[in-house]
């Protein structure tokens, strides 16, 4: 009888096993170090230009920067209308960006049938994040300005901001979604759960981490924005704030406020910054400082409900 042969492969051979482990910890390790070294360089550029920006700007740092309107004079100018601009902007994009993104996610996620047309929509929600900002000024332009007739109010700049963060919205609650453990579906339908039970009671409460993550960093983008609001018309020197939305008369909420124009903190920077004036550098700089800390606390606030909702997940 024919003996089989003892050789092993060489791919086999302890020493070969050893070495190749080897080398497989010492890259990891080299990517682990690479990895740290641009997160730390890209942190520290980035203080540094908020460093910059804060000293530029810290004479202008003091309650009447933000209760002035813009004046001719920096040392008069303020903030006023641009920050209340901004908040009442990011108050719409959120109102209907939100439960829109919100709810296509679910659809797509936990009802839409498998098939080539929920491909395409998947393929060009994906897609559409990646669409330039100033894309969506022009379409909220033709849209909602002209054929709508919003013309340059609140209301447009908000809807417009809203499409440009709705695939981040949509996106983000996917995958929060999708990080859900299909057990946990599974043990609810066995119980006698109806689809919408298991999301509503069960999906969704586990998702909610991810999703209100996901809405922050759209809003974080949104607020920078400048070509959007800037192909739509925002004013560049404004002098009195919108419409208040609580009124003392019932039902006391108004929405007047909503047709009214606006500026933002973007357009106002970008007006300082086009003067050649130092003191109006002063004042952008400022502005921008600001506007770079309020997006930075929005990210905070979103890494901090993360991790307040994944404390409270144990799967």
């Amino acid at each position: 009888m024919a003996t089989l042969p003892n050789a092993v492969p060489d791919y086999l051979n302890p020493d070969s096993i050893r070495t190749g482990l080897t080398r497989r910890k010492l890259l990891d390790q080299v990517f682990v170090i690479v990895g740290l070294v641009l997160m730390f360089a890209c942190l520290g550029i980035l203080a540094i230009l908020f460093m910059n920006l804060v000293l530029d700007g810290s004479e202008r740092f003091g309650w009447d920067f933000f209760t002035n309107f813009p004046s001719r004079r920096a040392e008069r100018a303020g903030i006023l209308g641009a920050w209340v601009g901004t908040s009442l902007i990011m108050l719409v994009t959120a109102f209907c960006a939100v439960p829109v993104g919100v709810a296509a996610a679910i659809y797509l996620e936990e009802y839409a049938p498998k098939n080539w047309f929920t491909a395409v929509i998947e393929i060009n929600v994906t897609n559409l994040a990646g669409v330039p900002s100033i894309v969506y000024g022009l379409l909220a332009l033709g849209l909602f300005v002209y054929q709508f007739g919003l013309g340059q109010s609140i209301a447009a700049a908000g809807l417009t901001l809203a499409l440009l963060i709705l695939p981040i919205v949509i996106v983000a609650t996917r995958e929060s979604i999708r990080a859900v453990p299909k057990s946990i579906r599974e043990a609810a339908y066995g119980l006698g759960a109806t689809r919408w039970e298991v999301t509503k009671d069960h999906v969704l409460p586990y998702s909610t981490g991810g999703i209100l993550t996901g809405m922050i960093l759209g809003l974080s983008r949104a607020i920078g924005e400048t070509a959007p609001i800037i192909t739509i018309g925002a004013l560049s020197f404004i002098a009195f704030l919108p419409s208040s939305p609580i009124t003392s008369d019932f039902p006391f909420i108004s929405f007047k406020w909503l047709n009214d124009p606006f500026t933002a903190m973007p357009i106002q920077m970008f007006n300082w910054v086009s003067r050649p004036d130092q003191a109006f550098q002063a004042n952008a700089a400022a502005a921008g400082a600001i506007l770079l800390g309020m997006t930075l606390l929005m990210n905070a606030v979103a890494i901090w409900i993360r991790y307040r909702f994944r404390k409270k997940i144990n799967w």
